[in-house]
Formats: C-alpha cells, sequence, structure tokens
C-alpha cells in the first residue's frame, strides 16, 4: 500500500539533489520532472519526463520523447540512463511527483509497458500534441497510482487523439477534449481545468494555474513515497 509523503517545497528546500543517489538508495523510485523548453518556446510550455529506478539498481533510467529525433529515426521515443534532475538545456527541473518504496517496482513495470506502447512515438507536434507532455500524460493515464499534476505549462497534455473522453491527465478523474485544442478536466489530483488553444487555466486546493506561468500560490503536491 502507497502512502502519502511530503511537499515539493519539502523537497526542494532539501540541499542535496532532487533524484536520490542509487548508489545509497535500494528502494524502488519513480519520479516524474518538467523544466521549460529552449528558446521562445520556453516562454509558453516545458518539456516533462518520467525517471524510474527499480529496487537496487545503480543507475536511472529515464522515458522521455525527443521532437527532432524523428529526424532520422522513426521514433520519439527515447529510454536511455541519464541524471533524471539536471537541467534541459540550461532549465533548472522541477518535481512534479515522487513515489518510492513498497509496490513501487510493479509501477515501474507498467510504466515501460506504457512508454512502449505509446500511440504517437512516431509523429511529433509541438502544438497542440502530441508531444513530450503528451507522452508524461500518457504515463500518468495508465498507471494513475503515480498522481501526477502535470502544470497549466505542460501543452499538450490534454491530447487524446481522435477520441473525446478520457481521464484526466493525472489518470484520476474525467476530461472532454476536442483534439487538445478545448478542454475540460475536473478530478482529486488535477482539480478543475479549461484548456482554450492549448491555454490552460484551472484551479486546484489552495493554487490557481495560468497559462505562461504556471502555478500560482501554495503547489499541490501528491506523493506516495513510503520511508
Amino acid at each position: 500500500m502507497l502512502a502519502a509523503l511530503t511537499s515539493t517545497a519539502a523537497l526542494q528546500c532539501l540541499a542535496e539533489a532532487l533524484a536520490p543517489d542509487p548508489g545509497q538508495t535500494r528502494e524502488a523510485v519513480v519520479q516524474v520532472y518538467g523544466a521549460r523548453t529552449m528558446g521562445v518556446k520556453g516562454l509558453f510550455g516545458v518539456h516533462t519526463w518520467v525517471a524510474v529506478k527499480p529496487s537496487d539498481a545503480l543507475s536511472w533510467t529515464v522515458y522521455e520523447i525527443i521532437g527532432w529525433r524523428l529526424r532520422w529515426s522513426d521514433s520519439a521515443l527515447v529510454v536511455r540512463e541519464r541524471q533524471p534532475d539536471a537541467p534541459w538545456f540550461g532549465s533548472e527541473a522541477q518535481l512534479y511527483a515522487d513515489k518510492r518504496g513498497p509496490g513501487v517496482d510493479e509501477l515501474i513495470k507498467r510504466i515501460d509497458k506504457a512508454a512502449r506502447e505509446y500511440p504517437y512515438a512516431n509523429t511529433y507536434t509541438l502544438w497542440p500534441g502530441p508531444n513530450s507532455n503528451t507522452f508524461t500524460a500518457w504515463i500518468a493515464r495508465s498507471v494513475p497510482e503515480l498522481q501526477v499534476d502535470l502544470p497549466a505549462t505542460a501543452v499538450g497534455k490534454d491530447y487524446i487523439g481522435s477520441t473525446f473522453v478520457s481521464t484526466a491527465p493525472s489518470g484520476s478523474g474525467w476530461q472532454f477534449t476536442v483534439a487538445g485544442l478545448l478542454s475540460v478536466a475536473a478530478g482529486p489530483v488535477d482539480g478543475f481545468e479549461l484548456n482554450l488553444l492549448g491555454l490552460n487555466f484551472g484551479a486546484n486546493g489552495s493554487f490557481i494555474k495560468l497559462p505562461l506561468v504556471g502555478r500560482v500560490g501554495l503547489p499541490h503536491f501528491s506523493d506516495t513515497a513510503k520511508h
């Protein structure tokens, strides 16, 4: 049984890195990150990724979509070992979710399966999707135990292809969307969200979500790690 943990603020106040050292952490860990994208695009949105460390593993594995890979490859899906909290082309990584302890190894298996079944790996569209945030939301919907509340700046998280109704990007609640351009979502993790042409507005507990800015107010962080 996964239990709730700490807040993002508490984690980010720690002097150590956001990602625990695999050499000193035996338990299984899953983390979800995002960082502002390169150049002018960074004013509007973030790039997100999912990182996993199975029990006793000595390195991190990161799952992400990198659009420019399609210039020389038939897939934008990247699964590789790298430091998950490293800056993304100079932009500081932000931690959106952290799960660790008993039961997380099973979540990691489901993450790997969902990533390899991602239906848009051979296509990439900056707006409205599918893009890197579409991928992270796909993982979150497939593994709702992660309880990932992606920010308003995760443009593309509302894209669900040709269907109109789905769970919200966190995998909880519900969402109605039209090609990721117009959507309404509500749920215990995401709160209430309205997407107008990729501009996301919402409210959840003690903060609001705004396009360009992200979250305003105290951060909401669902963490089911168990110490």
